[in-house]
């Protein structure tokens, strides 16, 4: 009978700010965590992704490599950030070259179960609930759909 090889989630390699919370089991691993963050239970936070303080994550979200989110911003349950487009017509795999990034602003609210793909949003952004971002958000203002549009300006 074969073993699998067992990893096992938890923390490894986090540089956190003060006053952070995080709620177990989660698996965070290279990232860095900003002052005061709350961290809901079963979020996967990869390796050189930022956080920015007073940012809320809310739980079974998973934040890829490459992402780098502002401060007092809001992701909501079941966010999932994606890195790879698929350009080849197949996983890019471990080659990072093309990997995308996404940069999310301050004061950005991302609602539940929305996907955000290699993009920018600007500050002071809503995206609504199922949401998928598929492409930069530069205006001000509430966006929703999939693909996500704006709604109305803020």
């Amino acid at each position: 009978m074969n073993k699998p090889t067992i990893l096992s989630a938890g923390i490894k390699n986090v540089q956190f700010g003060e006053g952070v919370v995080v709620v177990e089991p989660v698996n965070l691993y290279g990232c860095d965590i900003g002052n005061n963050c709350k961290i809901g239970p079963f979020v996967e936070i990869q390796q050189a992704v930022k956080i920015g303080e007073s940012t809320k994550i809310q739980s079974h979200s998973f934040i890829c490599e490459g992402v780098i989110i502002g401060k007092d911003c809001f992701i909501g349950h079941g966010v999932m950030f994606v890195n790879d487009l698929f350009r080849d017509g197949k996983p890019a795999g471990g080659d990072k070259s093309k990997w995308g990034r996404s940069v999310i602003g301050n004061r950005v609210s991302i609602g539940s179960n929305a996907t955000i793909l290699p993009v920018e949003i600007i500050d002071d952004c809503v995206i609504g609930a199922g949401a998928v971002v598929t492409k930069d958000i530069l205006i001000k203002g509430i966006y929703a759909g999939n693909p996500a549009r704006l709604i109305r300006t803020l």
